[in-house]
């Protein structure tokens, strides 16, 4: 794709055109933190809320939603830029979860391939579809490449998924410094994710919050602590979501009270397999809530 030259007019006409009210990004300095199984089930949890959800595949280059839900999608949004069919018409149901998708597809280059102007009428076409739901679930790439963090910054909520391992803590910093260089964003947070325990989770946070306070002067509240969890992987591995295959896993629990708080509804609608019972001691992420709720 042959890249064009944009005047800096067209280029901040196109950064202001598309805002998305209602959508949370899951992101990521570094792939293989869990970030697409935390979206999904995400999703997942905001539609057994009763919640019209929107799941959005962000990662054109290495997509893999489709993949973890076992679907086969009859378009991508590699079709939408290619011009085979509108935004719209890309969206499937996913019956077992109550919420809608729309599938990226892996290898074919990512939205950095895309020209300012294509990735405009992208976001234009997703902020109108995205209108037709509560919430929209946006997985990132994991990637600091600026049309992966103009997309998050459209976003009024963007939830930065790290674990404790030090290579995931600095892409994830890096991305947060990333994204504060664009402007200054209010709705940023942190998830641990594939924490050993509750207080390994706070220290791995605090370890990225004062990074974020002595050099960007920013305090990102903690949205989640969800732990190592044995059930994640043999969901992964079976392509069924986590609330199905392992309702009462302690990742599920997580995900279902961090979704509780976004929906501001502690009691989910019951769905098939899906029987789930809070557990208390996560920590909160108010500004988080208040964005999403539209409050």
């Amino acid at each position: 794709m042959n890249a064009t030259t944009e005047s800096p007019e067209s280029r901040n006409q196109t950064h202001n055109a598309a805002r998305f009210d209602n959508a949370i990004a899951i992101a990521s300095g570094k792939g293989g933190v869990g970030k697409t199984c935390v979206a999904v089930t995400l999703a997942h949890a905001l539609a057994r809320r009763g919640r019209r959800v929107l799941l959005f595949d962000g990662d054109l280059g290495l997509a893999n939603v489709d993949i973890q839900l076992g679907l086969v999608p009859r378009f991508s949004l590699s079709d939408v830029i290619q011009g085979t069919v509108d935004l719209a018409g890309a969206v499937q149901t996913y019956p077992k979860g109550g919420f809608d998708l729309v599938a990226g597809q892996s290898g074919s280059g990512g939205l950095t391939g895309l020209t300012s102007a294509q990735s405009g009428r992208l976001f234009a076409s997703l902020a109108a579809v995205a209108k037709g739901y509560d919430h929209v679930v946006i997985d990132l790439a994991s990637s600091i490449e600026p049309p992966v963090l103009d997309l998050a910054q459209r976003c009024p909520s963007v939830v930065v998924l790290t674990t404790e391992e030090p290579t995931a803590l600095t892409d994830a910093y890096a991305f947060i410094k990333m994204m504060d260089r664009l402007a200054r964003h209010n709705g940023m947070a942190i998830a641990i994710n594939q924490a050993h325990s509750q207080k390994e989770g706070e220290r791995t946070y605090e370890t990225l919050l004062r990074a974020c306070q002595n050099f960007l002067k920013l305090t990102p509240d903690l949205a989640a602590i969800i732990r190592t969890d044995r059930a994640v992987r043999d969901a992964v591995r079976n392509q069924i979501p986590l609330l199905i295959r392992a309702p009462q896993s302690d990742a599920a629990f997580a995900i279902e009270e961090f979704a509780a708080r976004i929906a501001a509804d502690p009691a989910p609608d019951q769905s098939p397999g899906s029987t789930p019972d809070q557990k208390p001691g996560q920590t909160s992420s108010e500004t988080l809530a208040r964005t999403t709720a539209g409050t």
